[in-house]
């Protein structure tokens, strides 16, 4: 039983890891931004609903995959497993 939840739980992990690689690299760069930020261009219609759109959607989902993939880590290095 207990080698079948860590065969589950590696599955997932790997999912996961694909996953937030793949969001990751789909993220737009924070160079525009800071030079955006510096001339004034963040207070735009873009800049306030930057969380509802696409890269607030990528920033979000960054934090729950990030999150899921350290609770996985530490659940998988368990001494239960071993």
């Amino acid at each position: 039983m207990i080698k079948m939840i860590h065969g589950i739980l590696l599955i997932v992990y790997i999912i996961v890891s694909v996953a937030l690689a793949i969001v990751v690299l789909m993220q737009e760069g924070k160079q525009a931004g800071l030079t955006g930020a510096i001339s004034g261009a963040a207070e735009t219609y873009w800049g306030k609903n930057k969380g509802r759109s696409m890269e607030g959607g990528l920033i979000l989902a960054t934090r729950i995959l990030a999150t899921v993939f350290i609770v996985l880590s530490l659940l998988l290095n368990l001494s239960i497993f071993s």
